[in-house]
């Protein structure tokens, strides 16, 4: 049995998991955002109410782990950031623990029974608030530091992009660099580029809603939007041979886009398929507490 936890920055998800189509959620917890001591109490409500054998605790989390420290990165989780997690949770409950990167998780959910299933390498990207994404070959992830296939990082985006081309400058991003995927990738992106291009606040949920009814100001933003973002996931998908794309976050939900992004991207891959390749994710509900599941399975449980 995996104790699994999805940490986020308002809300801990938990679950309790004896396979990977065996998962049963917990109640939810509010994310002691200051409080180590609170988090870790937590955990300890979590193990209380549980009965039988716990053979591993497995996390998700919105951040990375450096490989050489083991130092967590979780920026909006205080309490948490710098911390070797793995190592304090193991101490304080003597459980065998493993912590992820949730993009890493979402991977590993539509890898192992999702529309990753029946595919050697599957690349699962987050189009959410902004741009992640991790890297499963052979039902293994490469990593679960987060690093691995995090295609939203590095100074990708181009200079100009749509017909006719718009200059991109190259927005700063909370990463430390410049110019990279996550600026104009998810949400915020596309709200940005809007912003940039016609000098109009709009959400992204309402861009989306204009484009598919014919607008020609979000139709001009969708146009620049996909011709960012599908070189750098075409490049990616050379690099790691993937031949599925499973896609999650807020964006994902809008399929028109998954869609124009899919035929650009296709177009722009050395290998030619002539089939979807990016493809929203079958795992809508809880994909973080899936893929700590399975990761946790395989690690503690011989899964």
């Amino acid at each position: 049995m995996i104790l699994c936890f999805d940490i986020g920055g308002t809300t801990i998800k938990g679950a309790v998991a004896r396979s990977a189509t065996d998962i049963d959620t917990l109640p939810r917890w509010p994310t002691p955002a200051r409080d180590f001591s609170a988090f870790l109490a937590v955990i300890a409500e979590a193990l209380k109410s549980l009965s039988g054998t716990v053979d591993g605790i497995a996390i998700s989390i919105a951040g990375v782990v450096d490989p050489d420290t083991r130092a967590a990165t979780v920026a909006n989780i205080p309490c948490i950031d710098g911390r070797d997690l793995t190592a304090e949770i193991e101490k304080a409950f003597g459980i065998p623990t493993l912590v992820a990167n949730d993009a890493d998780c979402l991977a590993m959910a539509e890898a192992g029974i999702g529309a990753g299933q029946g595919h050697r390498i599957v690349l699962g990207a987050v189009l959410g608030t902004g741009v992640g994404g991790g890297i499963v070959v052979d039902g293994k992830l490469i990593n679960t530091d987060g690093f691995a296939g995090e295609w939203g990082h590095g100074p990708a985006i181009a200079a100009e992009a749509g017909t006719p081309p718009v200059k991109i400058p190259a927005f700063a991003c909370g990463c430390g660099q410049k110019g990279c995927v996550d600026t104009i990738g998810g949400a915020r992106g596309l709200e940005r580029l809007h912003r940039l291009i016609h000098k109009v606040d709009l959400d992204s949920e309402t861009i989306i809603a204009d484009w598919q009814a014919g607008e020609p100001k979000a139709a001009r933003t969708i146009d620049v939007y996909v011709d960012l973002v599908a070189s750098p996931l075409a490049l990616t998908i050379n690099i790691t041979g993937a031949t599925i794309v499973p896609v999650g976050g807020g964006l994902s939900n809008a399929e028109p886009l998954l869609a124009a992004l899919d035929e650009a991207v296709r177009a722009r891959t050395l290998r030619r398929f002539h089939r979807p390749l990016v493809v929203r994710g079958q795992c809508r509900i809880e994909p973080g507490l899936i893929g700590a599941a399975i990761l946790g399975l395989k690690e503690f449980a011989g899964g």
